[in-house]
């Protein structure tokens, strides 16, 4: 056989030339079989890298970046910690690129893709305009976590990790309905939000529906598109203005745990209590929820699983696996003080 290539020795092994390229140079984060097998075959067919391309591979950083959507969202500020160790225990470096809600996830991706020389991306909740289109350009393997269960792996290239967000909405609102309530609002996402905002509002219509009362339209409540969304703000504005409506209720699902505190803020503006005059649960589960007074009932999204799955799935697209994976979890609901039993016994 003439002299081989990076290319040859990648067709050998049935894996990327990335992987071979990290195999060579010794990377701890390559799996370990993985390197072993390269290195048998470099060995084997006496394959002498060459210096250049060797030099540019050893010039890539060995980092990860998690791409967040929301600055300042208490959600995935929480699980920053569990992505650094678990990335740490792959011997790689992390790196945080937080962008605001007005910004495309894909064009920033592949933006900082090339100014880091990344490993590997891991996107942090939000929504891809076009994916199939726009993370064509990234050359780098990447995870969607906290995404639309809807979103499909294919279409996006990627492993997807997640909750079913209508399921787990279901669930929360069936809770209510078994609390005795009949009447329950939703501070629900913008009307522009087809992924988890909508997946939320369909649970929260399911469950009515399936314990006999009917939708009251006038209690979907959307966040407003001017402000971020999911947020203190968003979840102030808009319970301020369904109890400024004077609407009947008799709970609110805030489809997220930031905007059940601006909804506590506004109930107290109004004069009004929780759970004696209106029962409040959220969704994601923050830490923050149990010191809130009074402590709120949320669903808990499982957190430390997202962030060992996602590092786990994209170790294995690093290392050269192409399987496309969607992990779906289910989340808990946790009972606290926010809810008042009504009727029955």
């Amino acid at each position: 056989m003439g002299t081989l290539t990076i290319k040859d020795i990648a067709k050998i092994c049935k894996v990327s030339t990335s992987t071979v390229s990290r195999a060579i140079n010794d990377d701890p984060g390559i799996n370990q079989k993985t390197k072993e097998r390269i290195l048998r075959v470099v060995e084997e067919f006496h394959f002498v890298p060459n210096n250049s391309a060797r030099n540019l591979k050893l010039a890539e950083s060995n980092t990860i970046a998690l791409i967040c959507k929301g600055i300042g969202n208490s959600f995935f500020q929480s699980m920053y910690p569990m992505f650094e160790s678990e990335l740490e225990r792959h011997g790689y470096t992390f790196i945080l690129n937080e962008i605001g809600a007005d910004k495309d996830d894909a064009e920033a991706a592949v933006a900082i893709a090339k100014e880091k020389r990344l490993k590997g991306l891991i996107f942090l909740g939000g929504l891809l305009d076009n994916p199939k289109v726009k993370l064509r350009q990234l050359a780098i393997p990447y995870v969607l976590t906290t995404v639309a269960v809807n979103t499909d792996a294919a279409e996006v290239g990627s492993s997807i990790v997640a909750i079913d967000d209508e399921k787990e909405s279901f669930k929360i609102v069936d809770y209510l309905c078994k609390q005795g309530h009949k009447k329950i609002a939703i501070v629900s996402g913008r009307k522009s939000d087809f992924a988890v905002g909508e997946l939320r509002l369909e649970g929260y219509k399911r469950a009515l529906e399936e314990n006999g009362i009917e939708v009251d339209q006038r209690l979907i409540r959307y966040m407003p598109e001017e402000i971020p969304d999911y947020t203190i703000q968003s979840g102030y504005e808009v319970t301020k203005k369904l109890l400024a409506d004077q609407e009947e209720f008799t709970a609110l699902f805030a489809t997220s745990d930031l905007a059940a505190f601006g909804a506590y803020k506004a109930i107290s503006e109004a004069g009004k209590k929780i759970p004696e005059d209106y029962s409040v649960v959220g969704f994601d589960g923050i830490d923050l929820t149990k010191y809130m007074v009074p402590s709120l009932t949320t669903v808990a999204q499982p957190t430390e699983e997202f962030a060992k799955a996602s590092v786990d799935l994209l170790m294995k697209a690093i290392n050269g696996d192409t399987t496309r994976e969607r992990l779906v979890y289910d989340a808990q609901i946790i009972e606290r003080d926010s809810v008042k039993r009504i009727g029955g016994n």
